[in-house]
């Protein structure tokens, strides 16, 4: 018989029929014995537990009761340990599949809404879609991956991150982060090109439609895309639809900003003197003398009502501190050495010449203004542009340790909030840290830890772990560790030391690691009770914004409508520290002038009045001898007349001869004065 005629043949093809029922129904079959058997060890899970006096709500894999998740189809009033199987181990019964529609349990989940899904642990994935065919040919069993599925499950907002990896993706497990724990920081680390940079974006996008407003600083230009709605191609579909996100193009509000106004965005800057001595101490690296001295000098010019704005008034006063004119100003509190003086000089110096003498000036940014809601209550996301920024580490870690000093210490204590106020993400993590001061690291590691209080959270974006110092990555609550390279000796070290960071897993991490595709990752989390989920290979969500960055025009046109572009866009250069001294010194100098000259005029009259003296003097002298030897010739001519008198009988004894009378006449006596004077050269000059 021919395959034709079989085919032909009524009775052999109702055999063919009823023999793929019958394996049909066999397929069937096996399915709800394995839908049993996972019922079976949910019960007896439920058994032990109430053995133990422990409630479902309670239960180890973080399932809410009935009660507690709100869905009524699991609602019993029966105690703890006749709960049904599926509310303690994450296993929905057969009336909870698919009640949850805001989780990924079908695989098909919608998180491209404006706000996070909220999972719970009824209907959080279908039974049917996890058992030992559906869940990979990876390294993971069933078990590993039911593990990982519970340690995922979220009762509040959460992030959406992906989907597990186990060879090829499973849709059924989803990873996320509670939305409530994002202020307890994270890090997001790889090489470059593994997608760090989508991974970011994808979180920014997610919090923003939360609510919650983000500041990143957009180093590469590449976040500026999220302003744009992204792009639709079948190749990002089919990754999209791969992992169980049903992807639309979405656009998020976003703010530009650029460090003193070097490059696009609205101008920020600082006052130095709300930057104070302690911060600024930190990042010039001073010494706990110096660190001292400058404190000083904030004081005095906090009291003698000099506004320290910017480097050039800090540096005025420092410089008359150390002048002939102020030495004496600080004498009372203890003086300031003329070395200190000069240290901290260079240091401002040198710290200007890396560019950060254009972060500080007027009108000082109001760090209130990154904490804001669009009107439709999306968190805004505030764009820092900082070009050329690998070359000026310092004016990047400046910058941000002003901001969070600055939150810090303006925002009240929440506690543990259900949403964090604001989240901090910072790319190239490791420009902050790279010759970063002992004091300068202790500086960061205390603000990472006290500020989540505030309702804060910092993510950091680096390369490697190894880029962010172990004190501050103690302090990270989430890791999503992109691939990492492994050509060197010291490339195969970092692996090492990070592959040890993380608990004990399934994975062997070290291959993992360099095995990652791009936007891919291995996450961790921390949950809502505060321990950390289960390391899981995860192929993470695509942003909704366009994967590049947005046209220039666009940015325009966003910068010039910002309302706050009219209040910091015009820099402002009120009278400071550097005029009032420029303007005490030159009132100074021109009393010190005005006094130089009338000492020099006194000099002079006095001169003039000794010369006089000196003249009169001498003249009285030429007169003394003038007269003198007046009464001379008087004495010599006046014997010479008396001898003639005797001769002359004749004559009159009251007359007088001709050379008495010459000599004695008033003319004779001047003239011979005249003459005593020109011989002696007293006759005064006229």
């Amino acid at each position: 018989m021919t395959p034709s005629d079989a085919a032909s043949d009524p009775q052999i093809a109702a055999l063919q029929a009823a023999a793929a029922q019958a394996q049909a129904e066999l397929e069937a079959a096996q399915a709800q014995a394995a839908l049993a058997a996972a019922k079976v060890k949910a019960a007896e899970a439920a058994a032990a537990l109430a053995g133990a006096g422990i409630t479902a709500s309670g239960g180890a894999t973080g399932a809410a009761s009935p009660v507690e998740s709100g869905d009524p189809g699991s609602a019993s009033d029966a105690p703890a340990a006749e709960a049904p199987s599926d509310v303690l181990a994450g296993v929905p019964t057969d009336e909870a599949v698919g009640t949850d529609t805001s989780t990924a349990g079908t695989g098909t989940a919608d998180t491209s809404s404006t706000a996070p899904s909220s999972s719970s642990g009824d209907g959080a994935s279908s039974t049917d879609d996890l058992n030992a065919d559906t869940i990979g040919p990876g390294p993971l069993g069933l078990d590993d991956v039911l593990k990982i599925r519970d340690g995922y499950l979220v009762h509040g907002p959460a992030l959406e991150m992906g989907a597990l990896v186990n060879g090829e993706p499973v849709p059924g497990v989803q990873v996320r982060i509670p939305l409530s724990v994002m202020n307890r920081h994270g890090l997001v680390a790889g090489a470059t090109g593994t997608g760090k940079t989508r991974t970011l974006q994808g979180l920014v996008e997610q919090l923003s439609a939360a609510g919650v407003p983000v500041f990143a600083a957009d180093i590469k230009g590449d976040l500026s895309g999220i302003a744009t709605p992204g792009e639709s191609n079948e190749k990002l579909l089919d990754r999209t639809r791969g992992i169980g996100q049903d992807w639309t193009p979405a656009a998020t509000p976003t703010e530009y900003f650029a460090l003193g106004g070097v490059g696009k965005g609205v101008p920020i800057r600082a006052t130095i003197a709300a930057f104070g001595p302690l911060l600024l101490s930190k990042v010039l690296g001073l010494n706990a003398t110096q660190e001292s001295s400058l404190g000083l000098v904030f004081h005095y010019a906090d009291q003698a009502g000099l506004p320290l704005l910017d480097l050039s008034d800090l540096r005025a006063v420092l410089t008359y501190l150390a002048s002939d004119d102020g030495k004496g100003e600080l004498q009372e509190l203890g003086g300031l050495s003329g070395a200190t003086v000069g240290v901290i000089l260079r240091e401002l110096i040198t710290f200007a010449d890396q560019g950060a003498d254009v972060f500080f000036g007027e009108p000082e940014i109001d760090t209130a203004d990154f904490i804001r809601l669009d009107p439709s209550g999306k968190g805004i996301v505030s764009l820092l542009e900082v070009p050329g920024v690998q070359n000026q580490p310092a004016l990047y870690s400046t910058f941000l340790m002003w901001l969070l000093a600055d939150l810090f210490n303006t925002l009240p204590e929440v506690g543990d909030p259900e949403k964090p106020k604001l989240v901090f993400f910072f790319d190239e993590a490791h420009l902050l840290f790279r010759d970063a001061s002992k004091d300068f690291l202790a500086q960061i590691t205390q603000t990472v830890r006290l500020i989540r209080s505030k309702g804060v959270g910092i993510f950091f974006v680096t390369q490697t772990p190894k880029d962010v110092p172990g004190e501050v990555l103690a302090q990270l609550g989430s890791r999503v560790q992109h691939a990492l390279r492994a050509f060197t000796p010291d490339d195969a070290k970092a692996l090492k030391a990070t592959v040890s960071t993380y608990p004990t897993s399934g994975y062997e991490l070290g291959e993992v690691l360099t095995s990652l595709g791009t936007g891919e990752a291995v996450v961790t989390v921390m949950n809502e009770k505060g321990a950390p989920s289960p390391v899981t290979w995860t192929r993470l969500r695509a942003p909704q914004g366009l994967m590049s960055p947005s046209a220039d025009t666009a940015i325009d046109a966003a910068i010039a409508a910002s309302p706050l572009l009219v209040r910091y866009g015009t820099p402002v250069d009120r009278e400071s520290a550097r005029e009032i001294l420029t303007a005490k010194l030159e009132e100074a100098n021109q009393a010190a002038l005005a006094a130089e000259a009338e000492l020099e005029r006194q000099r002079i009259a006095a001169e003039l009045a000794k010369q006089q003296a000196a003249a009169d003097k001498a003249q009285a002298a030429a007169q003394k001898k003038a007269d003198a030897e007046y009464e001379r010739l008087l004495r010599k001519t006046a014997g010479t007349t008396r001898r003639t008198s005797t001769r002359s009988s004749s004559t009159s004894t009251s007359s007088k001869s001709p050379l008495e009378e010459i000599l004695g006449s008033k003319a004779t006596r001047s003239i011979l004065t005249g003459v005593v004077e020109g011989i002696f050269g007293t006759r005064r000059r006229r």
